[in-house]
């Protein structure tokens, strides 16, 4: 079955403004002045038809007639290696790892589907044609300004490839992991092995229970457990037990020392219902820590339900797909308070890192502070 490459670029009397915006980002990071850029969108599209059948599938559901045009061949040809300007010779792809969702392939796939195309799978990508650089400057544009490593991969010069995995059928196999035999140590090896992200006392937690239970968990029980018990469901570091030594409230000299079993409960749940406490019959809050979401009383007919979404962490990894979550939150949750919220407006408070902060002061793998603004707002 063939695997048919479609290239779309901007028209010959169109600006390249994603080349235009690549270039600035290099020089903003300090990665190259006027770097030449040339970018392309690609699909490469795996069906069983014929060339005319993919032209007609660039035509009608890909390019843009106006503004875009396309280049259309076998995957590896010659002429999808062309540079479309002769000071931009360096040929750059990246494409989502193998396993990170791509949701403008699954959706090009379904509409290809449903216009009578007969596609078995699609995976996007981007092309990018650079000036002329010293290696070590490519691998760090590469790095900082083209692909984000957590879930993209790059491939310098021709795309060598002539089919997509598009995964097998296979039967299930049900593993049981014995977990009722291990040591402190096995435990370890296993919560970082099996990227579970567990302290070895809450290794030690799930084999006491299933010693108790006189049976070993599967890996999915063992899976959910993780998932339960990780930072992102259950807020471990702020519902943690927390010993605080530090400057009293004064400024005094005098140290402050205080012991929390569980903070969140302690000092924001519990100085809300103090306040509940003191106004009594004028408390206005409705529904506060019950539900997905707080409400309080707006007016004799309405109430207003509120929600805040923290996703630094998401959006440090991949910006777009991290807001994209903290979005959905502040609306899913409302909808799903009470018998059903409707949302009227979201409000939007951004914090980042210096955008100045210079690139080579970055750890390995750390996007820097300019590319998570642009991804988190675009």
């Amino acid at each position: 079955m063939p695997l048919w490459q479609i290239d779309i670029y901007p028209a010959e009397n169109q600006v390249d403004r994603e080349a235009i915006r690549t270039s600035e980002e290099i020089s903003e990071l300090g990665l190259g002045m006027e770097v030449p850029v040339s970018f392309a969108r690609s699909f490469l599209v795996q069906g069983d038809f014929m060339r005319e059948e993919a032209l007609k599938l660039a035509k009608t559901l890909l390019c843009d007639a106006v503004t875009e045009q396309s280049v259309v061949a076998i995957a590896g040809q010659e002429v999808l290696n062309q540079p479309p300007r002769d000071e931009c010779s360096t040929l750059v792809n990246v494409l989502p790892k193998p396993g990170v969702m791509d949701p403008v392939a699954a959706s090009t796939a379904g509409a290809a589907r449903d216009a009578g195309f007969d596609v078995e799978a699609v995976r996007t990508m981007r092309k990018y044609w650079l000036g002329e650089l010293p290696q070590t400057d490519l691998d760090a544009i590469c790095r900082r300004a083209l692909s984000n490593d957590a879930i993209e991969q790059v491939v310098a010069g021709p795309l060598e490839m002539d089919q997509l995995d598009v995964g097998s059928v296979t039967e299930f196999e049900l593993v049981t992991v014995p977990i009722r035999e291990l040591d402190d140590e096995g435990l370890t090896a296993l919560s970082r092995d099996g990227q579970l992200y567990l302290t070895l006392v809450e290794m030690q937690t799930i084999r006491d229970q299933f010693i108790a239970l006189d049976r070993d968990p599967t890996d999915i029980e063992l899976e959910s457990l993780a998932q339960t018990w990780s930072e992102h469901c259950s807020h471990k570091t702020l519902a943690g037990r927390i010993h605080y030594r530090g400057p009293a409230v004064d400024g005094s000299e005098e140290v402050d020392e205080r012991h929390y079993d569980n903070m969140l409960k302690e000092t924001i749940f519990e100085a809300t219902q103090t306040i509940r406490r003191t106004l009594g019959e004028k408390d206005w809050c409705v529904s506060v820590f019950k539900d997905n979401a707080g409400v309080v009383t707006f007016d004799e007919e309405f109430h207003a339900c509120f929600k805040v979404e923290t996703h630094n962490h998401p959006s440090a990894l991949e910006p777009y797909g991290g807001a994209n979550t903290g979005i959905g939150g502040v609306i899913r949750d409302p909808m799903g308070t009470g018998m059903g919220a409707k949302p009227i407006c979201n409000t939007d408070i951004f914090c980042f890192a210096p955008p100045d902060t210079p690139a080579e002061s970055l750890p390995p793998g750390v996007l820097h502070p300019r590319r998570v603004i642009k991804g988190v707002v675009s």
